[in-house]
């Protein structure tokens, strides 16, 4: 579950930092996306990683609640959360929301099959009309509070399970677990905000290009 959990964070953090670029205009998202597919072999390596790590992910998940169910047959007469925090008691939850959050995300800008004016490789046209449609982009909105709540408790966790904990220093890796939160889940949600608010729109060039193309 650590080890995975690495993996994803890693890759959520460098993923919304390669999405700021949107702010930069359509040239340089747009040219960062060519270069990662004229790197066939690092993408889907890539990939590939991520498929594995995330199926392992929820593989450890269901383990641990197996185990966590097993060791009390019975359950409690009343119940008390003294220590466990809100995301922690909700992982599963948030858990599944990312997961059906991945799946219309791979299907929205990464194939374009739910994208009603998907150009290929054009990712900054793509963002653009894909948070203007709809439910859409309270859907992202969502999905970003739950990936805080999955996030806050997995970082949290994870420097636990690695040996990183210690009663002199926990108060840093609380911080250290709410500053990578902060930081991934204020990004992602710059995006729909930024496109629904008018901040980020597409050149009026660019609108009659695109237009065409569709």
């Amino acid at each position: 579950m650590a080890v995975t959990g690495v993996v994803l964070v890693g890759f959520v953090v460098v993923h919304m930092l390669g999405n700021l670029l949107l702010y930069q205009g359509p040239a340089a998202i747009n040219a960062y996306a060519e270069k990662l597919r004229e790197m066939p072999a690092v993408l889907w390596g890539v990939r590939l990683a991520l498929l594995v790590s995330v199926l392992l992910h929820i593989w450890a998940a269901a383990s641990l609640s197996r185990t966590n169910m097993a060791a009390r047959g019975v359950g409690y007469r009343e119940r008390r959360s003294r220590e466990s925090t809100y995301a922690s008691r909700t992982m599963r939850w948030s858990g599944v929301i990312l997961l059906l959050f991945i799946v219309y995300h791979l299907l929205h800008f990464t194939v374009g099959n739910v994208h009603p004016s998907f150009i290929p490789g054009d990712v900054y046209h793509n963002m653009i009309s894909g948070f203007q449609i709809g439910i859409v982009p309270f859907f992202y909105i969502l999905s970003m509070l739950a990936l805080g709540l999955h996030l806050y408790h997995g970082v949290w966790s994870l420097m636990q399970t690695v040996g990183l904990s210690h009663a002199k220093y926990d108060r840093l890796r609380y911080a250290f677990a709410a500053l990578v939160t902060a930081v991934v889940v204020l990004g992602n949600l710059s995006f729909p905000v930024a496109v629904m608010t008018g901040l980020v729109k597409e050149p009026a060039s660019r609108t009659v290009t695109a237009g065409t193309r569709r």
